[in-house]
């Protein structure tokens, strides 16, 4: 039996993967008709999770469209047998790749320097050791404290931190949108802003290590959530009176679901304002207030 040298295997590879970039064709049931139909598409993930449905001549139609509306999951897929149709399945793959990204990939520099932040990290080195070992995300390093003595204003009425989190996809999507909001919103309500600046391989509770340094009365970490298959964008803002070393998860005040599908940036920012106006001046946060 013949073998193929890897050379020759990688080239094929290489064609294909150039002829499914150029189109992608599938074939499916219609569920109007009845009949198979080709559907030709260059991205699979170009239809919205919440209209597209794939059961074969379904009772109701119209009460499925109502049921897909009202949430991203994964319903009225239809089947062939015991298993998937192709395109949901390949929108199930797409998505996954897309929420693997999210997590592997980095904050690009272009869109840091777009954004005017510095860079600091925590005592993590590389990505492995921050999905492995968690607790390291929480911990500033020397270097990055100097960096925040430096660039700084201490013991500003609100300070911004813009965390990486377990999604940097999250972060370019929609802090273009959310930052001015918020900036603009924390001016209204007359409150100092001290200088934003972004956190590489951070966790949520990175918040107190900071504000050991900075001694912020209110601080907001903005952090990519955990990706999921029905969105791989989605940002969370955490807000704490006065964090420090030993504060638990209760005394912080959370908005989350923060993307294009769920609570607009635009939106979400001037929201995030006006709470920690409300933290501000009750001076406490979490389920220690009632805001």
């Amino acid at each position: 039996m013949a073998l193929f040298k890897d050379d020759q295997i990688e080239n094929v590879v290489q064609k294909i993967l150039e002829e499914l970039k150029n189109k992608s064709v599938s074939t499916e049931i219609n569920p109007q008709t009845n009949n198979r139909q080709t559907m030709e598409f260059s991205d699979i993930t170009e239809y919205s999770l919440f209209e597209k449905t794939f059961i074969k001549n379904p009772i109701d139609q119209e009460y499925l469209s109502r049921l897909k509306s009202l949430t991203p999951a994964r319903i009225a897929l239809g089947r062939t047998g015991p298993r998937y149709l192709t395109v949901p399945w390949l929108r199930f793959k797409a998505d996954h790749a897309s929420a693997m990204d999210a997590v592997f990939s980095d904050v690009s520099k272009d869109f840091l320097d777009q954004m005017g932040l510095f860079t600091i990290k925590t005592v993590v080195r590389d990505k492995d050791e921050y999905l492995t070992r968690p607790d390291l995300g929480k911990i500033l390093s020397e270097e990055a404290k100097e960096e925040i003595r430096k660039h700084c204003t201490l013991k500003p009425q609100v300070q911004i931190i813009i965390v990486d989190g377990l999604s940097t996809k999250a972060i370019e999507a929609n802090i273009p949108d959310f930052l001015p909001a918020l900036l603009e919103g924390l001016k209204a309500h007359d409150l100092e802003v001290g200088v934003p600046f972004f956190i590489k391989f951070g966790r949520v509770p990175v918040m107190d290590d900071v504000n050991e340094v900075i001694q912020a009365d209110v601080l907001v970490e903005l952090v990519g959530e955990r990706p999921g298959l029905g969105t791989a964008t989605s940002m969370s803002a955490y807000l704490c009176w006065r964090p420090k070393k030993g504060t638990v998860e209760s005394d912080r005040t959370v908005v989350s679901n923060i993307h294009e599908s769920g609570m607009p940036p635009v939106e979400a920012g001037a929201h995030v304002a006006s709470l920690v106006k409300k933290i501000y001046d009750k001076k406490g946060s979490g389920i220690n207030v009632n805001i």
